[in-house]
C-alpha cells in the first residue's frame, strides 16, 4: 500500500485506477464491504485500487467543536487499511479552498486529471464538492462523457439496519461495546504512544500509562474495563479512564490505563487499548484518598469481569 497526500494545486498522477471516496470513520464492515469490491474491481480489470480520504474529515473543518466524535484518527485507519490489499490510498488536505470546490471542478481536477479514473465505487448517499452539491447521478453524467464506470455498492445491514459510522456512534455513547464490535468487525479501539502525564496517579498507587487522544471529541468517556495490545505477546488487563480528569483540573481529554501487576517502563511506546466494558461515568472527588478508594473498586470490578469473561466456555 502506497500513502500519498495531495493538496488543490499540487500534482498526483497516477495510471488509469478504481477509484472509492470517503471519510472510512471506523473502517466498520460497511466500509470494507466497499473497500473490497474495489479491489475485486480493480483486480478483475487489472488497475490499482485507489481510496481517497480527507484530512481533517470534512465536518471537523466546517464545525469545529461541534463536529460528531470522530471513531478512528487518520493514523489508526492506514494501520487498519494495512491489512487490506489497497493499493494507493490519498489524503486530500480538506481546507477552505477544497470546501469551495464545486462537485464538477473536484471531479475533473482530481479524479479525471490526476487519476484518470475508470471505474468509481461509492455508495447511493454519496455527496460531494461545495455544499455536498455533487452525486450519483452527476458523476454517471461524467462518466458517460469521460468513459468511467460509476457503481453503486448497496449498504451493508447487520438486524435489517444499515452500519454507519453514526450509527456506531450512538452504540458507543449507549456504553454498547458488544453491538459495536459486531458492526465494527473487530472490539473499538484507542491507539497512541504513551506519554508522560503529571504522574498523580502514581502518588496514590495507580501509576498510569497516558495516551493523547488527538481528536476533537473522543466517542467513549468514562471509567472502562481495556486491555492494552503492543508490549507483551498477548494483551494486557487493566482500567481505564477517558476524560478531562476533573478530579486534579484536567482540561484536555486524555485516556489513562492502570494496567494489572505491571510496572516497566514504556513510555514512547505505541499501544493499541481495546475498550472492553464501562464501569461508570467520571467523576468529580473531593480529594485525592476519595478518588483512591474510587480506583480500588473500579480495579476490584474490572478483574471481576476477566475472572467471569476467562470461565466462559
Amino acid at each position: 500500500m502506497q500513502l500519498h497526500r495531495y493538496r488543490l494545486g499540487s500534482t498526483l498522477i497516477l495510471p488509469s485506477s478504481v477509484v472509492t471516496i470517503g471519510n472510512f470513520d471506523g473502517l466498520h464492515l460497511g466500509h470494507q464491504v466497499v473497500l473490497n469490491t474495489t479491489i475485486k474491481r480493480a483486480k478483475q480489470l487489472n488497475l490499482p485500487s485507489v481510496l481517497i480520504l480527507f484530512e481533517p474529515q470534512p465536518l471537523e473543518f466546517l464545525l469545529g467543536a461541534k463536529t460528531p466524535a470522530r471513531l478512528t484518527r487518520l493514523r489508526e485507519k492506514i494501520m487498519l487499511l494495512q491489512k487490506m490489499a489497497i493499493d494507493h490510498v490519498i489524503v486530500i488536505t480538506f481546507n477552505e479552498q477544497m470546501a469551495k470546490l464545486r462537485a464538477h471542478e473536484f471531479i475533473q481536477t482530481v479524479l479525471i486529471n490526476q487519476l484518470q479514473v475508470k471505474h468509481i465505487i461509492v455508495g447511493n448517499d454519496f455527496r460531494f464538492g461545495f455544499q455536498r452539491e455533487g452525486d450519483f447521478e452527476l458523476l454517471e453524467s461524467f462518466g458517460k462523457k469521460f468513459n468511467f464506470l460509476v457503481e453503486n455498492c448497496e449498504e451493508f445491514k447487520i438486524a435489517d439496519e444499515r452500519v454507519s459510522s453514526s450509527r456506531i456512534r450512538q452504540v458507543l455513547a449507549a456504553s454498547d461495546l458488544a453491538l459495536a464490535e459486531k458492526l465494527l468487525g473487530r472490539r473499538y479501539s484507542l491507539s497512541g504512544r504513551v506519554c508522560h502525564g503529571n504522574k498523580t496517579g502514581r502518588t496514590i498507587g495507580f501509576p498510569t500509562a497516558n495516551l493523547f487522544l488527538h481528536r476533537t471529541k473522543s466517542p467513549v468517556l468514562g471509567i472502562y474495563v481495556v486491555q492494552m495490545r503492543g508490549i507483551d505477546d498477548l494483551p494486557l488487563n487493566g482500567v481505564a479512564n477517558i476524560g478531562t480528569r476533573p478530579t486534579v483540573q484536567g482540561t484536555r481529554v486524555l485516556l489513562e490505563v492502570f494496567l494489572f501487576d505491571f510496572n516497566r517502563d514504556i513510555y514512547g511506546r505505541h499501544v493499541e487499548v481495546d475498550i472492553l466494558h464501562k464501569l461508570r461515568d467520571e467523576e468529580h472527588y473531593e480529594s485525592l484518598e476519595a478518588l483512591r478508594v474510587q480506583i480500588c473498586l473500579d480495579v476490584e470490578q474490572a478483574k471481576a469481569y476477566f475472572n467471569q469473561f476467562n470461565k466462559l466456555p
